[in-house]
């Protein structure tokens, strides 16, 4: 695990700095793939800052929610840089709502503006991977297969170098000269399924999993509900015509 630098006097986070890079490569490939569907590249962009912003914050508030009473005895913990108190699904939840927000005002066409994202999205994910990597967080389960890896006190399945692969395997795929799509926001769903299929077969071997009830472990619940929403959708949109409907 690395997860400082030393420059000098100051302490330089890895896992941030990867995921400082991963955003910043993927807006690239978002510009871009804006540029190929025809839309405003300006309002991508903006569109990116707003559920930038709003995932950061919500991740955040929502974590810290979870955690109030250590949060009321030391209200400066909500400007800590640690990557390790976020709440991801709370980001994501608020992060999309606030780019959605926009698009909505900015009448961007909801279906090219989700598959406008789709690339960027998809590396990100592999810096994510990355990031745990180099943190020692969503570390593996306890193992003595061959490749296992020592870590905190004891030999585990390399979990993150998994993640790392499974997002390099998506993100290929939904690269549109690769996987083929039928209508406007596809895309999106094919690079949503695979994302939550993939969180599902990861939970088998995470070793830090959140469990709900009698042992269920909550991210694989999510992701199927995940998964099934997406089949849903997946099959309205190759049945309907498509229509350029704002967000």
């Amino acid at each position: 695990m690395f997860p400082y630098l030393r420059l000098g006097p100051f302490l330089l986070q890895m896992p941030l700095l990867m995921l400082f890079i991963g955003f910043w490569i993927g807006s690239t490939f978002t510009e871009r793939e804006a540029a190929r569907l025809g839309l405003n590249k300006e309002k991508i962009n903006s569109l990116i800052g707003y559920g930038l912003f709003g995932g950061i914050l919500g991740a955040r508030l929502v974590y810290a929610a979870q955690y109030a009473s250590v949060y009321v005895a030391n209200p400066l913990g909500l400007f800590s840089l640690s990557t390790s108190t976020f709440s991801p699904i709370g980001g994501f939840l608020i992060g999309m709502s606030t780019a959605l927000i926009y698009g909505y005002r900015q009448k961007l066409p909801l279906r090219r503006s989700l598959d406008a994202l789709t690339p960027g999205l998809a590396f990100f994910m592999i810096s994510i991977g990355v990031s745990h990597l180099l943190s020692g967080n969503a570390y593996g389960s306890p193992s003595r297969v061959p490749w296992a890896m020592y870590l905190w006190s004891d030999y585990r399945h390399p979990a993150q170098l998994y993640e790392i692969f499974l997002a390099l395997a998506i993100f290929t795929l939904v690269l549109p000269k690769v996987l083929p799509a039928r209508a406007p926001g596809i895309r999106f769903a094919q690079f949503v399924s695979l994302s939550a299929l993939a969180r599902v077969f990861l939970e088998a071997f995470r070793g830090d999993s959140v469990l709900w009830l009698d042992g269920y472990r909550a991210a694989q619940v999510m992701g199927l509900l995940v998964l099934i929403i997406c089949i849903v959708v997946l099959n309205q949109w190759e049945r309907i015509e498509p229509h350029e409907t704002s967000i």
